[in-house]
């Protein structure tokens, strides 16, 4: 099963609580009140959030998080990134995955086209769409056939 973890999803649900508020610096305190999640917990991801980038941090009496781009900026793509590493379906499909199957395996090519529509998708998809009250409208059908690989672009 393709699953993300809970902290990428505690992610999405903290980045999505202080889009809604961007003029705001909030505390982790009151964002872990306001999401219903232990304060230790959306304090590690906070942290994570700003290591990526994805976040500013400030001390003091006005001090708190705040986005460091514009929430129509930053891509679904970009928080699971922040949090679980390079979105790959399968090794082969990773960029810097070794793969011991590559020289007998003959599905890589496919995997790979999987892999740039799903990142396609994600990419797709904005901190400001996760963030709206309304339902989130996806295309119905990927471009994939028309993703050239680096190994095409090569011949």
């Amino acid at each position: 099963m393709l699953k993300l973890s809970r902290l990428t999803d505690y992610a999405a649900i903290i980045m999505a609580q202080i889009a809604r508020h961007p003029e705001a610096s909030c505390a982790a305190a009151d964002l872990a009140k306001a999401v219903r999640l232990p304060h230790p917990t959306v304090s590690k991801t906070l942290k994570m959030l700003v290591r990526a980038g994805l976040l500013s941090s400030s001390r003091g009496a006005q001090g708190g998080y705040r986005l460091a781009q514009d929430p129509a900026q930053i891509t679904v793509i970009d928080i699971i990134t922040a949090m679980e590493g390079p979105v790959a379906i399968t090794e082969c499909s990773h960029e810097e995955g070794v793969c011991e199957l590559i020289d007998r395996c003959d599905l890589a090519d496919n995997w790979q086209r999987v892999t740039l529509g799903v990142r396609t998708l994600l990419d797709s998809v904005t901190l400001a769409h996760l963030a709206a009250p309304t339902p989130i409208k996806l295309p119905v059908r990927l471009p994939i056939q028309s993703v050239t690989l680096a190994t095409e672009a090569s011949h």
